[in-house]
């Protein structure tokens, strides 16, 4: 008569087996259910068959309950914290600084990898495959509500493949010309496109990014036409508009600010729909044409079927992080608003502006290049 269930993982980490003298269960794990139950013939004694029965179930049962029940004991190992952009663009910063402090508080290593290109779609893809034990962690943005319609196989879905865990800041962006052309406020780089159709040239950190939303929505409401130059994240593209390649770029204020204050860039407007009380004197591009506004918002997402204690471990870690007071200090200094969404408002957040991007991208007739 068997005394102990022993449960043997498999060649994939999705899955377990439990074996108990002649009975036999396949666990998934990644949804906690039964895949393969089988049970081979048993001696007639009821006493060893409820016994082999219950003892696997119970060994099962305790398997499952870690992913669930020991929220306690997370993390025990560092976490992987996926940035959808590449090192030095403004995704990356407003990262390492959140990643900073969460390793703090959850007393783990967390760290930042890079997955830049595709609009941050790339990253998303890779973290919706991820195992869902809070360990792998997705810096969602604004590109990823864009991305969820503008294109169309994306192969993830950003609501039903990932559960919200929330967001923790806002900020705004700033249209960027390179000195070269001469031009110092937004209207004169309109009327100098309009002069010239498709002479002048714009970057973006990709097709789907937030600095190509910035740019093709002011296109399409002033009526220009400028080359598009997408390059692999913000962090490539601010080079080219630094070293002349490039006239034009969309930027979060965060990476622009320097160049802009040493003169190296020209700042002809912000993206909000109000002027920025530490920058009374940059107009907005809605000075310029009424009703435009683009900002974008950061928030973390993790694989969908990651228990809910682990992302509510998470949430309150993230809202501790966001209110330490040099993160605090951090953020203003570069520009961000700090948010402390729920993963219930994040969620409602999140179906909402994926229809305002829809709607968008239908009114200015947006396409993949």
């Amino acid at each position: 008569m068997p005394t102990a269930a022993r449960i043997a993982a498999l060649s994939i980490p999705a899955a377990v087996a439990c074996t108990v003298g002649r009975v036999h269960l396949m666990l998934d794990v990644k949804h906690q259910m039964a895949i393969q139950p089988t049970v081979e013939p048993f001696p007639k004694n009821d006493a060893t068959r409820r016994f082999a029965i219950a003892a696997c179930l119970g060994a099962l049962a305790a398997f499952m309950l870690p992913r669930d029940g020991r929220a306690q004991e997370y993390p025990d190992r560092a976490i992987s914290y996926i940035v959808p952009s590449s090192p030095g663009s403004s995704p990356d910063i407003v990262g390492r600084i959140v990643a900073e402090a969460l390793s703090k508080i959850l007393s783990q290593p967390v760290v930042v990898l890079n997955r830049a290109g595709a609009g941050g779609t790339i990253a998303a893809a890779a973290a919706a495959k991820a195992i869902p034990d809070g360990y792998t962690i997705l810096q969602a943005n604004t590109n990823h509500s864009f991305s969820q319609t503008f294109y169309k196989n994306l192969g993830y879905n950003l609501e039903k493949d990932f559960s919200p865990v929330g967001r923790f800041a806002s900020a705004f962006y700033i249209v960027l010309a390179h000195p070269k052309l001469g031009v110092r406020t937004l209207r004169e780089l309109i009327e100098r496109a309009r002069s010239a159709p498709g002479t002048l040239n714009y970057a973006s950190g990709g097709v789907g990014a937030a600095t190509f939303i910035v740019t093709e929505v002011l296109k399409a409401q002033a009526g220009i036409d400028m080359v598009h130059v997408p390059y692999n994240g913000g962090g490539p593209a601010l080079a080219s508009i630094l070293a002349g390649v490039t006239d034009v770029y969309g930027s979060p204020y965060t990476t622009a600010k320097s160049f802009v204050d040493d003169g190296k860039l020209i700042g002809l407007a912000v993206t909000s729909s109000a002027r920025i009380p530490y920058l009374p004197e940059m107009p907005t591009v809605a000075e310029t044409l009424p009703g435009y506004e683009v900002t974008t918002w950061y928030g973390l997402v993790v694989p969908a079927g990651t228990p809910a204690a682990v992302r509510d471990k998470l949430q309150s870690a993230v809202t501790q992080a966001v209110s330490m007071a040099e993160t605090k200090k951090r953020f203003e200094e570069l520009g961000y608003v700090t948010i402390t969404d729920t993963p219930q408002e994040f969620a409602k957040f999140l179906h909402e502006d994926i229809d305002k991007m829809a709607r968008l991208i239908k009114q200015y007739s947006l396409k993949p290049d």
